[in-house]
């Protein structure tokens, strides 16, 4: 069986929801079992305190990209067929700016306000009303924002094109970026311990 399944017509539709359910849950818990659901943990990474998710979020990325890239290379997932969604620079900037102020002052992004929210933190109930107020009122005024919207088309843009390198040379290079990021993370972590006591 080749994947992706839904693309390839493994699965179903009612199939499909309900492995998207599982995913969800079992993400979520593996967040909160990691600590994301703390707002106090997550902003640690601001004053370099605590970089664990950076750490969580650079191995996902690594994982899952050398889990794409070995399973496209022994023939079993299909890569013409995942999806990669387009490159707007400007409102994906934006959007970044945006999104950066929020988890800075909330302390929480999207997926971690919702584990926060789940396990009953005030804080995170209170960051997912703002974000389904901020989804509602985009929306009310989408006409208005549909020229940003739609800017600085660079159509679907992936690192191996943008670096013009092979995909197995840009897998890597992120993976000893990563390590070195880890090994940095660790670095900076103990001497900020050292300063404070």
């Amino acid at each position: 069986m080749r994947a992706p399944f839904y693309e390839l017509g493994a699965f179903g539709n009612t199939a499909s929801l309900f492995v998207a359910v599982l995913i969800g849950f079992a993400f979520g818990w593996c967040l909160e079992r990691a600590g994301m659901g703390s707002a106090r943990k997550l902003t640690g990474q601001f004053y370099f305190t605590d970089l664990t998710v950076f750490k969580v979020m650079f191995s996902a990325i690594v994982t899952a990209m050398l889990g794409v890239f070995w399973l496209a290379r022994i023939g079993v997932l299909d890569l013409s067929r995942v999806y990669v969604p387009e490159t707007f620079a400007v409102p994906q900037l934006v959007g970044g700016l945006v999104f950066g102020v929020g988890f800075v002052v909330g302390g929480l992004c999207p997926g971690t306000s919702c584990v926060a929210a789940a396990t009953g933190r005030g804080d995170g109930m209170m960051l997912v009303a703002g974000m389904f107020t901020g989804v509602t009122a985009t929306g009310l005024a989408f006409r208005a924002l549909e020229p940003l919207y739609s800017s600085t088309p660079l159509g679907t843009l992936t690192l191996p094109q943008a670096l013009h390198l092979p995909y197995g040379v840009v897998v890597a290079l992120v993976v000893l970026v990563a390590l070195g990021g880890f090994r940095g993370a660790e670095w900076i972590e103990s001497r900020v311990k050292a300063r404070a006591s």
